[in-house]
């Protein structure tokens, strides 16, 4: 059975599908890290750039966006064969300075900006309207009448439009869907009204992308149960699916941590996950790829090896896939599985992980295994991933997760006392950490006979470790500043 808690009530408005008792999803929306995909943006042309065949666009956002001549509508537009635009440069179809209206297709994330596309979307309930377009096409969903909406909708559209074909239009009429795609027009004109106004880049369209997910999500939904703290996000859901026991609840504890949500975020933060067997997974995300390293841990198995490793392996296959989801992780993801020798029981791992993502909606490709025995897979990524929605880089280790030891701290010290030995002073004063004193007293004795005079220390707290020479001067001096009798 099926659960979606929403959580709509503050700032940051979240929710989780649950299914047979286990979270497989949470969308988070935060003002801060609102999603712009979807977004319709009036923007100016500000670098062309040969050889990536792609511009900058600056939208009125923190940095520039990403264009690629491919998705320009001047490119897509010309009546030249597609061989022959293919070997002109972005420069022959757009110019620095140029005004576009565009649509982010992919969030900014790490030192890119987004990602955007001149083919303007206009979504409604059955369509997707897109005024430079020019082709027609189907959701994969639909099978028996795939080829009648094609030619209704080659009928429907003008010579530069293009139109997508939702899922839900094969529950609707053709008259509908006519009035459906009038409306979507005018919508596009009005933009066009607004951009026209416009002075500088900024946005023209903003989606509602928290509310629209969550109507998604129930449009998917044949049966189970809504749980949602805000009235009329309840009412919304009510219209939108009457089938489901939508329950509205205003109870003081929050709604997530009521179902033990919270929990579950906090696992998905941790870089170990346990699995039911005693086996672990290691997850290490890095900007390029995320690498996933299988362990047997604490299981040994009843029998033989082997079936001990296929199990494992099974176990890991299973909860990768749903870990991917549930921490939105996209890009490259290599998964290091312990080794099989038996290519039967690599295929059986790989079917096992492919079936697990036919229930994922975000596109995911299965590679599979190199000659090391990795999996190789690639997921569609179109936003930030759970850990960088809610985590930041450490500010002691800049995200590398390590930090320069206190013996390496305390040596670096020893080396700059040591440039100082010809000196008239008869003390310093070093300002460090407890474990940088701890690390160089063994050696202070022999330090202080070769720079012939005395050392003292003010120690303080940090997250890392570190040293400033504070004072040199005369043996008293010091000594009374850092605090000790002389």
């Amino acid at each position: 059975m099926e659960k979606l808690i929403i959580n709509a009530m503050s700032n940051e408005k979240r929710f989780a599908l649950v299914s047979n008792n286990t979270v497989e999803n949470i969308i988070f929306d935060r003002p801060e890290q609102r999603s712009l995909v979807g977004n319709i943006y009036y923007g100016t042309v500000t670098k062309v750039l040969p050889g990536m065949n792609a511009a900058f666009i600056d939208i009125g956002e923190e940095k520039n966006a990403y264009l690629h001549r491919d998705v320009l509508t001047s490119y897509v537009l010309s009546p030249e064969r597609t061989i022959d635009k293919e070997k002109k440069s972005v420069s022959s179809f757009v110019h620095q300075g140029e005004k576009l209206l565009v649509q982010v297709d992919k969030d900014a994330t790490g030192v890119k900006g987004a990602r955007v596309t001149g083919i303007i979307e206009i979504p409604g309930d059955n369509l997707i309207y897109m005024p430079q377009g020019r082709y027609v096409a189907v959701s994969k969903k639909i099978v028996d009448e795939k080829d009648d909406l094609r030619s209704f909708g080659m009928k429907l559209k003008g010579e530069e439009e293009g139109i997508i074909f939702r899922t839900s239009s094969t529950a609707t009429t053709q008259e509908e869907m006519e009035k459906e795609l009038s409306t979507l027009r005018y919508q596009y004109a009005e933009l066009l009204e607004k951009a026209a106004s416009f002075k500088k880049p900024g946005i023209l369209y903003q989606k509602d992308t928290f509310t629209e997910l969550v109507l998604e999500s129930i449009k998917n939904m044949s049966s189970g149960e809504v749980f949602v703290d805000e009235l009329s996000l309840k009412q919304q859901i009510q219209s939108k699916n009457p089938n489901l026991k939508v329950t509205y609840y205003n109870g003081k504890e929050n709604i997530f941590t009521l179902h033990r949500i919270e929990h579950e975020i906090d696992k998905a933060l941790k870089r170990i996950v346990w699995l039911d067997n005693g086996a672990y997974l290691i997850f290490d995300e890095t900007e390029a790829l995320t690498i996933i390293d299988v362990n047997t841990g604490k299981f040994s198995g009843k029998n033989d090896y082997q079936d001990t490793v296929v199990k494992t392996n099974t176990l890991a296959a299973i909860e990768t896939a749903r870990q991917l989801k549930l921490r939105d992780i996209g890009g490259i993801v290599l998964i290091d599985f312990i080794d099989m020798k038996n290519e039967k029981d690599k295929r059986y791992i790989q079917d096992t992980i492919e079936k697990e993502f036919q229930k994922d909606k975000t596109r995911t490709k299965i590679i599979g295994f190199t000659s090391l025995g990795i999996l190789q897979l690639t997921r569609k990524k179109t936003k930030v991933s759970l850990s960088e929605a809610l985590q930041e880089k450490c500010p002691a280790c800049d995200g590398t997760g390590k930090i320069v030891s206190a013996e390496t701290i305390a040596f670096r010290l020893e080396r700059e006392l040591l440039e100082h030995r010809s000196s008239d002073a008869e003390a310093v004063l070093v300002e460090t950490t407890l474990k940088v004193k701890e690390a160089i007293e063994p050696h202070l004795e022999m330090v202080e006979e070769w720079l012939q005079f005395k050392v003292f220390f003010s120690i303080q707290s940090s997250a890392t470790h570190y040293y400033v020479i504070k004072q040199f001067g005369n043996h008293a001096e010091i000594a009374k500043k850092a605090g000790e009798p002389y």
